[in-house]
């Protein structure tokens, strides 16, 4: 493994309908409280700017993301303060709120056309560079959505369209009414279930993958192992971060660790340089609310590795170790099920 003190932020193309961004993206939404406490528009603003001017132009965001609509707007307030033509910015849609911080899904076409409206104004921009339905709701044909879509991309409302969470069966019949760009899904060293199935079909027609959750909500950054969860995370309701669950899941966090100290980095560096080498294809989207964490992120771009280093890595981290459902907040794998009719965490 070799290491660079100056960072390069490389450029890749994302899927091959010609959409570019950096090899490492942002998930936004944790600047707005999805784990930890909220922060204010001005601290979220300086994480963001600081990320831009490190290298990283690809945004991930949702109308979803904190209380009304708070991290589309504060994505807003940061583009007016950077060049909009260098960034990409992608953000979904489908989340109804329910009384008592439920949510269904809804895919109608009205709805995703109020949506994009909604999204574009809240971020000051003409257009979106790559829109997602957040979850696929199959009480609508997924034909239907995808239609409405197809024409936000005609009138230059939207550029690329992505899935989010959405079995292979969708993601077929999406892409028979447009090329799809994007698929959105949970994936890290201890949440691969997607391996099987929705990355060589993506691979197949031609798709990139987005990993959300690329260090297991936070695990492999010390969340609930070298720092306590905050009383209010809703991470502490998840079965992976709890209990007897998370004392074996230990053992997974501190074998990486090992792992670590001798490729000379951090752990989530170490969990992240191992996910950039899945593929190009592959475009993770760590979250931090921390300047260091983010600056420590970009470090990952640096390791290489090769082969045997990452059979040593995958298997420190065996899937079938892991301890506790991998997203309780969604339907179990919902990518299979194609639909999340009602979660508490929208991710």
């Amino acid at each position: 493994m070799e290491s660079s003190p100056q960072i390069q932020v490389p450029r890749v193309k994302l899927g091959t309908q010609g959409l570019e961004v950096s090899r490492l993206g942002f998930g936004c939404g944790g600047l707005s409280g999805i784990l930890n406490a909220p922060l204010p528009h001005e601290e979220g603003i300086s994480v963001l700017k600081e990320a831009f001017y490190k290298g990283i132009t690809f945004f991930d965001s949702s109308d979803s993301y904190g209380d009304n609509n708070d991290n589309e707007i504060m994505i807003g307030k940061a583009l007016k303060q950077l060049p909009r033509e260098q960034i990409q910015i992608a953000t979904k849609f489908g989340f109804v709120k329910l009384e008592g911080g439920q949510f269904e899904v809804k895919g109608t076409p009205d709805f995703v056309r109020k949506c994009c409206e909604g999204s574009l104004r809240r971020l000051g921009v003409e257009y979106i560079d790559l829109y997602y339905p957040h979850r696929v709701d199959i009480s609508v044909p997924i034909e239907d959505t995808m239609g409405e879509l197809k024409k936000l991309v005609e009138e230059g409302k939207i550029r690329y369209i992505g899935l989010s969470e959405a079995s292979a069966d969708t993601i077929r019949r999406a892409y028979a009414v447009h090329p799809i760009t994007a698929v959105q899904m949970e994936y890290s060293l201890w949440t691969r279930d997607i391996e099987e199935d929705i990355i060589p079909l993506c691979r197949e027609l031609g798709i990139g993958i987005v990993a959300y959750s690329p260090l297991g909500h936070g695990f492999f950054g010390g969340k609930a192992v070298v720092e306590s969860l905050p009383a209010e995370s809703i991470l502490t309701r998840h079965p992976r971060f709890s209990g007897e669950n998370l004392e074996k899941n230990k053992l997974l966090y501190n074998r990486l660790t090992m792992l670590a100290a001798k490729y000379s980095c951090s752990t989530p560096q170490l969990a992240l340089a191992w996910l950039l080498h899945q593929g190009d294809d592959i475009i993770p989207i760590p979250g931090t609310t921390k300047i260091r964490n983010l600056l420590s992120n970009l470090e990952s771009l640096a390791l290489k590795l090769s082969k045997e280093d990452l059979k040593e890595i995958s298997d420190a981290v065996p899937v079938n170790e892991v301890n506790g459902v991998p997203n309780p907040f969604l339907s179990k794998y919902s990518y299979k099920l194609a639909t999340t009719p009602a979660t508490q965490l929208p991710v």
